[in-house]
């Protein structure tokens, strides 16, 4: 089966030049960090910086290709950004170091040309990975790697990639390390990201996260576009916690099982509660031929409601394709 769209690998050259602070992220820190006076907001940077307000960590980068500015606000929670002609380049406000706390963000993203993305952004130490929740983005997100599956959380349902870069700036100097996407398929200006479930979710598929170094909401363009964005994060308690559809307290992952001539299998995994109910939306003509597992109803034919039948929380069915290679999506909610 074939997943979303995957970009050129000449696409993702570039992201290592972008993605992003990796090599140039300790002389930054080293060379331009600074600290804000509390309820002083910054003038606009736009060279590459890094440095805290009020707590707050942000960082600018650039590349140099076009102009590109952040302004960060008196809270240090909330920043704006510009860019023109540009190149590359990340700006963004967060923590350092990161953690699995939810977050929460409004904002404004508005573009031309090119590709820009507001995501949850980061790094982990041992292992070294680079990790995007990406929420919201104009033009065609930079999917790369392997298509892992899906995952439901906070409302909203993320396709999941993992991409290794080889020999590319990183945290740590050049290295050779994993990158980890989780992208919405419906963009969304506002909401809440329970960071949790996308560790859970990357683990869940052998993608596991370190020690977490710094944790932007950061905004990102490349490809020579113009644009602007206004954001305001906050963050809620650390720990565990689902997400799922409508926000409800309930995680649904999807991952690939065997497929052949015609069919493949999907397994779910449920995390958060006992009592669920997982959605799950076909896209047509695929249908449901079997699950296992589960207790399964179809309130249409590209819709099937499963629950639990006692066998716990891990369950899948078959889909045959009907000559269609899109997957469907999985939705979590209690009660």
């Amino acid at each position: 089966m074939n997943g979303p769209p995957i970009h050129p690998a000449s696409n993702r050259g570039r992201s290592r030049v972008r993605l992003f602070l990796g090599a140039c992220a300790a002389a930054l820190a080293a060379a331009t960090a600074m600290v804000a006076a509390p309820g002083i907001a910054h003038a606009a940077t736009c060279s590459n910086q890094t440095g805290t307000t009020n707590g707050y960590y942000y960082q600018m980068w650039s590349a140099g290709q076009g102009s590109a500015c952040i302004t960060v606000g008196s809270g240090g929670n909330s920043y704006s950004s510009t860019w023109s002609g540009i190149g590359d380049f990340v700006a963004g406000v967060g923590w350092n170091p990161g953690s699995n706390q939810t977050v929460s963000f409004n904002g404004s993203l508005s573009a031309s040309g090119g590709t820009s993305l507001v995501s949850l952004y980061g790094w982990s130490t041992n292992p070294l990975v680079e990790y995007y929740v990406m929420e919201n983005y104009n033009g065609s997100p930079p999917t790369a790697g392997t298509y892992m599956g899906q995952v439901t959380s906070d409302g909203g349902t993320y396709n999941i990639y993992e991409h290794q870069q080889v020999n590319q700036p990183s945290i740590q100097g050049t290295a050779t390390f994993e990158q980890y996407l989780a992208i919405r398929t419906s963009p969304t200006s506002s909401g809440t990201i329970t960071t949790q479930n996308f560790i859970n979710a990357w683990a869940s598929h052998g993608m596991n996260l370190g020690t977490l170094n710094y944790q932007i909401l950061a905004t990102e363009s490349f490809g020579g576009g113009s644009g602007n964005s206004n954001v305001t994060v906050s963050h809620g308690s650390s720990g565990g916690g689902g997400g799922g559809g409508g926000g409800s307290s309930c995680t649904a992952t999807l991952s690939a099982g065997s497929s052949g001539n015609g069919w493949y299998n999907l397994n779910v995994a449920v995390s958060g509660s006992s009592t669920w109910t997982v959605t799950v939306n076909m896209v047509a003509p695929s249908v449901v031929a079997s699950t296992w597992n589960v207790n399964a109803t179809w309130p249409s034919q590209y819709v099937m409601k499963a629950t639990p039948n006692g066998n716990g929380n891990n369950w899948g069915f078959t889909v045959t394709t009907n000559g269609t290679t899109t997957r469907p999506s999985v939705s979590c909610s209690t009660g």
